[in-house]
C-alpha cells in the first residue's frame, strides 16, 4: 500500500518560515520524481515545486522561486519542502505527489500551511 504522508504545516507570521515533510512508503523512492502542489480555498490545485528522481535537478513555480526549496533524502524516504519569507498568498493546503515515467501519480493527504499575522 502507497502512502505519502505531509507534516510540519501549521501557523506563521509573515516573512516566516517552515519546512514540509513528505515521507512515503510502499514505492521504491528513488525512482519516483517528486513535487509539492497547494491548493487555497476556491482556487485550483498549482504546483509548486518539482525534484528529480535522484535529486539532481528542480524547478519552481514563478510566485515561489527564491523562496523555496525543495530536496530529498533517498535514504529516508522523504522529500522536503522549505519555505521562507512567507506571505500571506501562500496560504493554502500543501501536498506532495510521486510519478514515476507516465505511471498514475500518488498524492499525500495534505497538510495546512496558514500566513497570518
Amino acid at each position: 500500500q502507497v502512502q505519502l504522508v505531509e507534516s510540519g504545516g501549521g501557523l506563521v507570521q509573515p516573512g516566516g518560515s517552515l519546512r514540509l515533510s513528505c515521507a512515503a512508503s510502499g514505492i521504491i523512492f528513488r525512482w519516483y520524481a517528486m513535487s509539492w502542489y497547494r491548493q487555497a480555498p476556491g482556487k485550483e490545485r498549482e504546483l509548486v515545486g518539482r525534484i528529480s528522481s535522484a535529486g539532481e535537478s528542480t524547478n519552481y513555480a514563478i510566485s515561489v522561486n527564491g523562496r523555496f526549496a525543495i530536496s530529498r533524502d533517498n535514504a529516508k524516504n522523504t522529500v522536503y519542502l522549505q519555505m521562507n519569507s512567507l506571505k500571506s498568498e501562500d496560504t493554502a493546503v500543501y501536498y506532495c505527489r510521486a510519478q514515476r515515467d507516465s505511471l498514475a501519480p500518488y498524492w499525500g493527504q495534505g497538510t495546512q500551511v496558514t500566513v497570518s499575522a
